[in-house]
């Protein structure tokens, strides 16, 4: 077992306040770094120790490796969990963490290195008998070859970045004309997002599902804990999660589950990570891409799986064996996760800047709120849209969405725009309701964007009123003087009432 007792958290936001819970729970403290512009965040407030690591820019702050890594000197941190997002799959970094001697909760950088090459992982992924889209196994660097390429397949093809993920560097080619100006649209997409233009080709599957496999892995064991349904994308962006899948039986998981394992087994992987897959109609399936990190998503896998992933992740870290029972695991019910983002769906989701004046977060039975921000924050450009998940479990997925469809309802944001109305539209729609999506469905319906006003505007006045009304009763109470309180006969009264 390796000592820890006081961890760096490397991120912002509802991930880093995640952490720092989960650290609080397995009893170890926990430091929070956080820029200028997130020096009022809860999850600053949250923790043990917290040390201010620049400028609101992420170039000048979070991705600062050295800043990061004399936080944790001066504060004696033992070990670094990065979260999701900025360093997280910086393979160079938790090289740098482990070369300082300190702990990196995550997988080895060798791992993160072997999967983050997207070439190199479809070869490693054939060599261990998993399933890969047919595409190229090196980066593309001349236009006649891409194109010998691309016709062998078939259109239509995807052009990819070769270092990244999260739909940058990401272009869908239908014809051959088109080829040449997506590659280098992508690769200058990649350069920007990743700091690497080598892009790659490969076979483009119509209409897919976008299915993924969680995993865990100690010294000892390597499991799956079944899949995520990740289908319902905006610009290769995931807008909302569940688990199980409608489209997943029993069978399929378990081949699924196995390729994933394998594919983690090939890299030699510890800790939490995410196997991508594309599911085909016909129940084929091709590997993607391996996240090498906690996923944003990761609740639902949790709420129907009964296992704390980031709990796991920091006992792994120190050598500690996962607490998952042996043998063959079963979901329990049915999770939603709704991303709730600082856009204007109506406006073409155009980001929303502002002080968040006014929340009021839903609750209740099987509902699990997920936020780095307060009433009183500032949402700003510097940073990603995501304001907060919102989780709902039930027994099935009909149950599930009547409460998220509830959550929804009773969730209010005052003073930036969100996409909260569009995920009201999206769970509420009978195709979605029946299962019948894909990783094309939003694009096919861009009426669910369109803001409804007259529905909309008739909560919100209703909202309105009834805060209005309850600030007109206190100001109708009348004022008792405290020397006159125990001599009012109306108190009196009113005592006696409330008595009977």
């Amino acid at each position: 077992m390796t000592p820890v007792t006081r961890v760096l958290v490397a991120n912002r936001g509802e991930i880093a306040l995640r952490i720092i819970r989960a650290c609080h729970e397995e009893g170890l403290e926990a430091v929070a770094v956080y820029s200028a512009a997130d020096r009022l965040s809860p999850h600053v407030r949250a923790a043990d120790l917290a040390v201010e690591i620049g400028p609101a820019a992420p170039s000048e702050s979070y991705l600062r490796i050295d800043r990061l890594l004399e936080a944790a000197r001066a504060t004696g941190a033992q070990a670094i969990h990065p979260g999701y997002g900025f360093l997280a799959e910086r393979a160079a970094f938790a090289e740098a963490v482990e070369q300082a001697g300190l702990v990196f909760i995550g997988p080895p950088s060798t791992a993160i290195r072997a999967m983050g090459d997207k070439t190199e992982a479809r070869r490693r992924m054939r060599a261990a008998g998993v399933p890969v889209v047919p595409g190229a196994d090196a980066p593309v660097t001349d236009l006649g070859a891409a194109l010998a390429l691309a016709g062998e397949m078939g259109y239509p093809v995807m052009v990819k970045a070769a270092a990244g993920g999260g739909g940058k560097g990401m272009r869908v080619v239908r014809a051959a004309e088109e080829l040449e100006g997506a590659l280098a649209t992508a690769a200058s997409e990649a350069l920007k997002a990743f700091g690497d233009a080598g892009v790659y080709i490969e076979k483009f599957i119509e209409r897919p599902r976008h299915v993924e496999i969680q995993v865990l892995a100690d010294a000892t064991r390597t499991v799956h804990l079944g899949e995520r349904e990740c289908s319902v994308q905006r610009r290769h962006q995931k807008v909302l999660e569940e688990a199980p899948s409608v489209a997943v039986d029993a069978a399929l998981r378990e081949r699924m589950g196995a390729a994933a394992v394998a594919a983690a087994a090939a890299v030699g992987y510890r800790s939490a990570g995410t196997c991508e897959f594309l599911l085909a109609a016909d129940g084929s399936f091709y590997f993607l891409e391996m996240n090498t990190r906690i996923q944003v998503e990761h609740p639902v896998t949790e709420m129907v799986y009964g296992i704390d992933l980031v709990r796991e992740q920091l006992r792994i870290a120190r050598g500690l064996p996962m607490q998952v029972p042996e043998g063959p695991l079963a979901p329990n019910g049915w999770a939603v996760e709704c991303r709730i983002t600082s856009e204007d769906p109506a406006n073409g989701f155009m980001p929303s800047t502002g002080r968040l004046e006014f929340l009021r977060v839903p609750a209740g039975p099987g509902v699990r709120w997920d936020s780095g921000f307060e009433v009183g924050n500032d949402v700003t450009l510097h940073y990603d849209s995501m304001v907060a998940k919102l989780i709902v479990w039930g027994r099935d997925r009909r149950e599930a969405l009547r409460r998220m469809v509830r959550a929804l309802d009773e969730l209010v944001i005052i003073g930036i725009a969100s996409n909260q109305g569009f995920q009201r539209r999206l769970v509420s729609d009978p195709a979605f309701m029946a299962g019948e999506i894909d990783i094309q469905f939003l694009d096919r319906r861009p009426d669910l964007a369109e803001a409804r006003p007259a529905a909309e505007l008739t909560r919100l006045a209703a909202i309105a009123a009834a805060l209005a009304e309850d600030a007109a009763r206190h100001a109708r109470k009348p004022a008792i003087a405290e020397s006159d309180a125990a001599h009012s006969a109306w108190l009196a009264t009113a005592r006696s009432e409330g008595l009977r």
